[in-house]
């Protein structure tokens, strides 16, 4: 599959394009469902809610939101998928994570659910037509195509595990 243009996301999304270079999208988006679970099971309990400063998010609130993030990612690529034509809204990650309450929850059921929302977006992307892919609509007042955004979720969840690697020292 082609990669997405520039043209066909907003600026603020560049950087997690950049994060995936490899052009079997689909493939990356597997593979990353196995080393989620990986790294949640070298979390030892007690550090699931270890945070790298004050006001940082814990390594679970991390998790919690990348389970957001591939819910709304994935809704989006549903969406535009279908030919919908209403602009779709943004989400503020940070009330998101506070109003979650992750810290509640352990890493391996953050790890399982992360999984199945992952899980069902392949199934739908798995699904989507040639021409499908190339649709662009709408979303936080920004143009973005299906296939933007199958490389947004593949590089959001590696733009936070670099995060959970450099700054809370996970390997």
């Amino acid at each position: 599959m082609e990669r997405p243009a520039e043209t066909e996301f907003a600026p603020s999304y560049a950087r997690y394009v950049a994060l995936v270079p490899e052009a079997d999208i689909l493939e990356v988006l597997e593979q990353q469902v196995e080393e989620t679970r990986r790294l949640a099971a070298s979390v030892p309990r007690e550090r699931e809610t270890f945070r790298y400063a004050d006001g940082k998010w814990s390594i679970r609130e991390v998790l919690g939101h990348l389970v957001d993030g591939e819910r709304v990612f994935g809704y989006r690529a549903f969406c535009i998928g279908r030919g919908e034509a209403a602009a779709l809204p943004s989400f503020d990650e940070n009330e998101y994570v506070a109003a979650a309450s992750s810290d509640a929850i352990p890493l391996a059921e953050l790890a399982d659910e992360l999984a199945l929302v992952r899980r069902s977006n392949l199934v739908a992307l798995g699904r989507l037509g040639p021409s499908d892919w190339a649709r662009v609509g709408t979303a936080s007042g920004k143009p973005v195509s299906v296939r933007a955004l199958a490389w947004v979720m593949a590089g959001h969840l590696r733009h936070h595990f670099e995060i959970l690697r450099e700054r809370y020292g996970l390997r």
